[in-house]
C-alpha cells in the first residue's frame, strides 16, 4: 500500500517538481548546521567528515534543484499546483531544527545516523516510484549513495567517541524524532480543524448575521434623524 501511495504522489508532475524543490532546501539547510557543527566540535576528524557531510548535502539541494526547475519548465504555464502529501512523503528531515549549539559531538552523531537511515529508506522509495521518470530516479539513486555513507560513517564515529552511551543515545534519539512526529501530525491535524471550523463559521454563522444585519437595516428609518432640543451641542461634541 505504501509504494502504491508512493507512485500516485510522485507521479503528477507538478508535485514532483515542487517536493524536489523542497527536498532542496531542507538538503541546504542541513548543510549549513553541518557546518556550524564542524565550527563547535573540537575533534578534529569529526570536523573534517561533517564539512565533508555539509559538501555533500550542498551537493544534493543543487541536484534537487536542478531537476525539480527542469520539471518546472517543462511543464504548461496552466498547470495548476498540485496537493504536497508531506506527510506520506517526507524526504529528508534535515536536522530538524534541531539546536547544534547546544548537542554533544556524541548525541549529534546519533541524531544524525538516524536521520540518514531514515532518508536512505526514503530515497530508496522514491527511486522506485519514480519508474516512469528515469532522470528523478538517477538523482535519487546517486543522492543514495551518499546518504549511505552518511549512516554508516556517523554510526561508526558514535561508536569511537562514546562506546559505553552509544545505545542509550540512539534511543534517546529516537524518542526526541517520535516527538517532533508528534508535533508534526498535531500541528497538522490543528491546522485540518482550523480550515473544518473556519469553513462551517462562514457557511453557517454569516449567513445568519448577514440576515439579522439586512433586518435591521430594515428598521432604521432613511435620511437625517432629528436631533432633540434639548441636546443643542450634539453636532459639537462625540459625547
Amino acid at each position: 500500500m505504501i509504494q502504491l501511495l508512493h507512485r500516485w504522489v510522485w507521479r503528477d508532475a507538478n508535485r514532483r517538481a515542487r517536493k524536489l524543490l523542497n527536498f532542496a532546501e531542507i538538503e541546504a539547510d542541513g548543510g549549513r548546521d553541518l557546518v556550524r557543527a564542524a565550527e563547535l566540535t573540537q575533534d578534529p576528524t569529526l570536523r573534517r567528515l561533517y564539512l565533508v557531510h555539509a559538501a555533500d548535502e550542498a551537493r544534493h539541494a543543487d541536484l534537487f534543484r536542478s531537476r525539480g526547475t527542469a520539471l518546472l519548465r517543462s511543464l504548461p504555464r496552466s498547470a495548476a499546483a498540485a496537493f504536497q502529501w508531506n506527510w506520506a512523503v517526507p524526504g529528508e528531515r534535515g536536522l530538524d531544527d534541531l539546536r547544534v549549539n547546544s548537542e554533544t559531538d556524541a548525541s549529534l552523531l546519533a541524531f544524525l545516523h538516524l536521520s540518514e537511515k531514515a532518508a536512505a529508506g526514503h530515497f530508496a522509495a522514491y527511486g522506485d516510484a519514480v519508474a516512469h521518470d528515469p532522470q528523478t530516479g538517477a538523482v535519487f539513486r546517486e543522492i543514495l549513495q551518499d546518504e549511505t555513507f552518511h549512516m554508516n560513517y556517523t554510526l561508526a564515529q558514535l561508536t569511537r567517541v562514546s562506546p559505553e552511551r552509544r545505545r542509550l543515545l540512539l534511543w534517546r534519539a529516537r524518542l526526541g524524532r517520535l516527538w517532533n512526529a508528534y508535533l508534526r501530525a498535531m500541528s497538522a491535524i490543528a491546522g485540518v480543524m482550523g480550515t473544518v471550523i473556519l469553513t462551517l463559521q462562514y457557511f453557517i454563522l454569516l449567513p445568519a448575521f448577514a440576515f439579522l444585519a439586512k433586518r435591521a437595516a430594515r428598521r432604521e428609518p432613511p435620511g437625517w434623524t432629528a436631533v432633540a432640543p434639548e441636546r443643542p451641542r450634539a453636532l459639537e461634541s462625540q459625547y
